[in-house]
């Protein structure tokens, strides 16, 4: 009689990145995928905006992020540093919370790097 394998679901996650305009994120791009695949992590978005210093609130591409998460597609948004989502701490834990709050974590790969650049 052949048995079945149960099969195990990879976590999944949705990397979000923000630049000025005309910024190069390749760099932290490949960053994020090769962390994500360092955990086992499935990536089922890259979702790249050229925001600059936009507030969060009027970002499309982190409401899609968000989106990911509450539709239960990722548990996880993950991005390079703090500053992707922003330098001022108040509304980084505004987006961390609206994530949480639609299910999932927000997750930075680098929180020193955003911290030595808050810095200077």
């Amino acid at each position: 009689m052949p048995t079945e394998t149960a099969k195990v679901e990879r976590f999944r996650c949705v990397i979000y990145l923000c630049g000025a305009p005309n910024t190069d994120i390749t760099a932290p791009r490949q960053e994020c995928t090769e962390y994500a695949e360092a955990f086992g992590w499935e990536i089922t978005g890259v979702i790249e905006e050229r925001a600059g210093l936009l507030s969060p609130h009027g970002r499309d591409g982190l409401g899609r992020a968000v989106e990911h998460i509450s539709s239960g597609e990722a548990g996880a948004v993950l991005t390079a540093w703090r500053s992707m989502i922003s330098s001022v701490p108040q509304e980084y834990d505004e987006v961390a919370r609206e994530i949480e709050k639609a299910g999932g974590f927000l997750h930075v790969k680098d929180s020193a790097h955003s911290e030595r650049r808050v810095a200077r």
